[in-house]
């Protein structure tokens, strides 16, 4: 049966769906005020083309697509946060609110959201067997940063853009098994990595709409609800349209690589065993994060009860 695995780390949360001895989602969860389902008093501060406005919500940013009739600008009123603040190269995308006649409230935390699942819940200990990395964390983590995704009969390349989130498909003839090989593995990457939005998959050119059709029909079988679809055109293209309520893996990683690099030496960190060495080489970007985050290394003693000697490599 499979069972999320949980990890309260330093200066994040991680979690992983673990099925068998396979990651088939997982989830890093960065402290923020404005978590999805958030219900709090907000500001509108400005009023923007369309019927839409930016909110201050306890000074954080937000837009609000509809604003409730004789709201106007300096006015308050109670949102709810719909969509968490997405990264992006040059332009990040705030979160997204509505107005609420609920309660204020916190959204819920990690693992709150991973109860709500149904599935088992057990929390991993920094003293404990590391179940996440015999489950393949450390490549995950190289997937999405990197993009490269191997399967069986080819590779795929994830590239997350602006507009949409992109697969390539190589790999050698026979083109069609390949190609519905291809559509599997890029459903498993989809939901492994939380991949929401737009998601472009760009197949080899197959002949034929018979073997077009079998390639979407294997997008249907191994994605869960709920998306949309296109049909495979002529040149191979594929999209999918899936709910999007937060950053993606490799949005995260790739918004702030060294923070994702220094919350990893933490991780490792951490789990040296009594005894270890404490006098570590780090690279040079991922030293100054530190110096920038103190209590990051402060809660590091605070629970190995060690003081690590960290130098720039």
């Amino acid at each position: 049966m499979p069972e999320w695995i949980w990890e309260a780390g330093i200066g994040e949360s991680r979690a992983a769906l673990v099925e068998g001895d396979t990651i088939v989602e997982a989830v890093i969860d960065l402290p923020a005020a404005l978590r999805l389902g958030t219900v709090a008093r907000a500001q509108l501060v400005e009023l923007t083309a369309g019927g839409m406005g930016r909110l201050d919500v306890a000074g954080d940013e937000a837009v609000i697509a509809r604003i409730p009739p004789g709201v106007t600008k300096g006015a308050h009123l109670t949102v709810e946060i719909t969509r968490e603040a997405i990264p992006e190269p040059g332009r990040p995308k705030p979160a997204r609110a509505q107005a609420s006649d609920a309660p204020e409230r916190p959204g819920p935390d990690l693992p709150d959201r991973l109860r709500a699942t149904g599935h088992p819940v057990r929390q991993l200990r920094a003293y404990e067997p590391d179940a996440l990395e015999a489950a393949g964390w450390s490549e995950l983590l190289e997937e999405a940063s990197g993009g490269a995704i191997p399967f069986p009969l080819g590779a795929l390349r994830l590239s997350p853009t602006p507009a949409m989130t992109l697969f390539d498909v190589d790999g050698p003839p026979p083109l069609e098994p390949l190609a519905r090989a291809a559509a599997e593995a890029v459903a498993r990457a989809i939901r492994r990595h939380g991949i929401g939005g737009s998601i472009g998959i760009d197949f080899p050119t197959l002949p034929g709409k018979a073997a077009r059709q079998a390639v979407a029909e294997a997008i249907d079988a191994a994605l869960p609800q709920p998306f949309e679809r296109t049909a495979v055109n002529g040149f191979g293209f594929l999209q999918i349209v899936r709910p999007r309520p937060r950053a993606s893996l490799p949005e995260l990683l790739r918004a702030d690589p060294i923070g994702a690099a220094a919350r990893a030496w933490l991780r490792r960190l951490e789990r040296e065993p009594p005894g270890s060495p404490i006098h570590h080489r780090i690279p040079a970007a991922v030293h100054a994060r530190f110096a920038a985050q103190p209590d990051w290394l402060a809660e590091l003693a605070r629970r190995t009860g060690v003081i690590h000697r960290l130098d720039p490599a």
